[in-house]
């Protein structure tokens, strides 16, 4: 490293990727060092569960950016390191192995970790976890036209993964131990709709179904009976890698609490990604986002107050989920909804979108095989929070009516 001020990332993801080629970019002459665990260069997470694990792609393909591009950016990548401490006092990060690095500024994007599964039997041969590429390809080298998976856990991974492994003729049980499958993230018209697309491709859900132990051979005992397999997939959510920033001093909630520029409590530390406890304007309250546009957002915006030229993080949420033939696009955060309109019918088909309102606010869009409505809900939810527009509900339902009314 060179006697030039030194910005060091912990963390090569999406959130530390972005970070090292956003300071380039905003005029940062000094030395960037992006320092991961893993051994690939910051690659795409959401195709993990679908086109990676389905065989569609292989690491290659879903590698943010080529290695010639830190190259070209002179960041240095420091593969297969983990960090052990943090000394805010002295500037110091210290590495396995004993290295030491010194940094002007420090980002976190430590990211989070699978929730593990609290049973006996969690810990046996053929019960995987789905967070990186290596857990892939564990999960691939067992998968077979035949054999049975059962997954734990119905949110979007355990979902997505089902329909990856389904595909590839695989008899797929999917365990939820609430009433309904996504009930922690969307209301109930989408997981009806989401539990019929399964059911129609093959998928078995069993709901208010809790696993409480894996036996030797696999057999997964619940409390609604008791289940086969051949692998067993754990999606049970996951928690923030927050304990380097403990450990160091930082100030930590639900997630690395960080101000509208994604500084820290130390003025020279900034945190990125899904590790963040950040205020989010447009719904006026603390987030932590599992969401790849939180993280490139963040980055961003860390990257330009380091820099000097600060923009306050101001981003409308959204993500997104692929299974079977359907693209499903979020724009927005639905808690707190009391009303939904729908365009389309759930009941029939592939394709409807969701409007969640509080009152006349628009706070978010769940659109299924549905584009335009994705784009004119992201375009409205700032608008209708703002009280700049006030929907015609009944209009918004009726599909005859052109969505780029709305706009006016």
């Amino acid at each position: 490293m060179s006697e030039n001020k030194a910005c060091i990332i912990i963390g090569a993801s999406h959130g530390g990727g972005q970070a090292a080629v956003s300071l380039r970019q905003s005029g940062w002459d000094g030395d960037i060092v992006l320092v991961g665990e893993e051994s690939y260069a910051p690659y795409h997470r959401p195709p993990l569960s679908k086109e990676f694990l389905s065989g569609g792609k292989d690491i290659d393909d879903i590698l943010i950016r080529p290695d010639a591009t830190y190259e070209t950016a002179n960041i240095l990548c420091v593969r297969d390191k983990r960090v052990d401490t943090i000394h805010p006092k002295d500037r110091l990060v210290f590495l396995d192995g004993g290295d030491t690095l010194q940094y002007d500024k420090l980002i976190l994007a430590t990211g989070a970790r699978p929730r593990e599964l609290p049973i006996p039997g969690a810990d046996l041969p053929n019960v995987f976890y789905l967070r990186s590429a290596d857990d892939v390809l564990k999960i691939k080298a067992e998968i077979d036209a035949g054999k049975k998976a059962v997954i734990i856990g119905g949110g979007y991974i355990g979902l997505e993964t089902a329909a990856s492994l389904r595909k590839q003729g695989m008899t797929v049980t999917v365990l939820e131990m609430e009433d309904r499958i996504l009930q922690r993230v969307t209301a109930p018209v989408m997981s009806e709709f989401y539990q019929r697309i399964h059911t129609e491709e093959g998928v078995k859900i069993v709901q208010n179904c809790a696993a409480t132990e894996i036996q030797d051979g696999l057999k997964v005992i619940t409390t609604n009976g008791d289940f086969d397999a051949d692998m067993v997939i754990v999606g049970i959510g996951v928690i923030p890698n927050i304990e380097l920033a403990a450990d160091c001093g930082l100030a930590v909630g639900n997630g690395i609490i960080v101000d509208e520029n994604c500084r820290t409590s130390d003025a020279n530390i900034y945190a990125v990604g899904d590790v963040t406890w950040h205020h989010n304007p447009a719904y006026d309250r603390h987030l932590r986002l599992e969401s790849v546009p939180n993280a490139t957002e963040q980055a961003k915006t860390a990257a330009l107050a380091i820099c000097g030229n600060p923009k306050p993080y101001n981003a409308l949420p959204w993500f997104w989920s692929d299974q079977f033939d359907l693209k499903l696009q979020i724009a927005g955060l639905s808690a707190g909804y009391d009303d939904i309109v729908l365009r389309g019918n759930p009941d029939i088909g592939r394709s409807f979108a969701a409007f969640y309102f509080k009152g006349d606010k628009l706070l978010a869009v769940d659109a299924v095989n549905r584009p335009g409505e994705y784009m004119v809900g992201k375009r409205l939810i700032p608008q209708t929070m703002g009280a700049e527009k006030i929907m015609d509900k009944k209009a918004l339902a009726d599909e005859t009516i052109p969505l780029k009314t709305f706009l006016k």
